[in-house]
């Protein structure tokens, strides 16, 4: 082959290399397997890889302001709202959303069970039951934080005796919650496709203020000129279209869905 062959060859190697982007995303997409199922789709649709890097939401916001990502998916809309006033992203697109829950042991000892957060975070205070926080900064941490104030608990780790941060995902957090018998927060999706429950169950939902709602911004080339905008739009693009929307809603779990998509009809 001659030398300009190869130069072609290398160039369309090198083109074929770069079309992908990187996300950073948080924990729950990752670990409820949501990206699993979405992005082979969208591979095929598009020709276009997708990296993601699943940390808290404050993490993945971080990376997008460092312009290590291309775009970000999280679920924290004040942080979201607060990302692009600072000028880091282009637009927020509201995606999907499910739901906060909180677990505990099976026998309830703190008496939490119900539909109010508020008042079963003030049992589960008042009893100084165990609770395991993901203490990470991530979109779940700061819901968590919000029902605490809301329940007249402004630094639970000062204030609630059994109240422990493990600084980690969502997953790892279950672990020692199931393994300690405690209480926590978490995300219906993680909780959908944990399987090491132990002696943890639901014990509150169905509360107004647990509705968790995702969006997905794409990283402000004009902070960081490096960013793949083309490539990064088409993937928000897919994620709020018809088929994009309908992959989120087809993904069960024993026949349950873990996110319902609503990027047509979110407030």
């Amino acid at each position: 082959m001659t030398g300009f062959g190869l130069l072609v060859l290398a160039c369309g190697f090198a083109q074929a290399q770069s079309r992908f982007i990187v996300v950073a995303s948080t924990t729950s997409t990752e670990q409820s397997g949501l990206f699993a199922h979405l992005l082979p789709a969208f591979r095929r649709a598009s020709g276009i890889d997708v990296r993601v890097v699943a940390l808290g939401t404050g993490q993945a916001l971080d990376m997008g302001r460092r312009g290590d990502a291309d775009v970000v998916f999280v679920h924290d809309p004040a942080a979201e709202e607060k990302f692009l006033a600072e000028g880091f992203g282009v637009k927020r697109f509201p995606v999907m959303y499910n739901d906060f829950v909180i677990v505990g042991p099976k026998s309830d000892p703190a008496g939490a069970k119900g539909r109010d957060v508020v008042a079963g975070l003030q049992k589960v205070a008042a009893r100084g039951a165990p609770f395991i926080s993901r203490g990470d900064k991530s979109g779940t941490h700061a819901a968590e934080l919000r029902y605490w104030k809301a329940a007249g608990v402004e630094a639970p780790e000062a204030r609630v005796a059994g109240y422990k941060a493990c600084g980690c995902g969502m997953g790892p957090a279950l672990n020692i919650a199931s393994s300690s018998h405690a209480y926590a927060l978490a995300d219906r999706g993680t909780w959908l496709s944990f399987r090491n429950r132990g002696p943890l169950a639901v014990l509150v939902e169905g509360d107004r203020r647990l509705v968790n709602q995702y969006g997905v911004m794409v990283v402000n080339p004009a902070r960081h000129p490096h960013v793949k905008t083309e490539l990064a739009q088409t993937f928000v693009d897919w994620l709020i279209s018809d088929a994009g929307q309908s992959a989120i809603a087809t993904y069960t779990i024993g026949g349950e869905p873990l996110f319902f998509p609503n990027a047509k009809t979110a407030p």
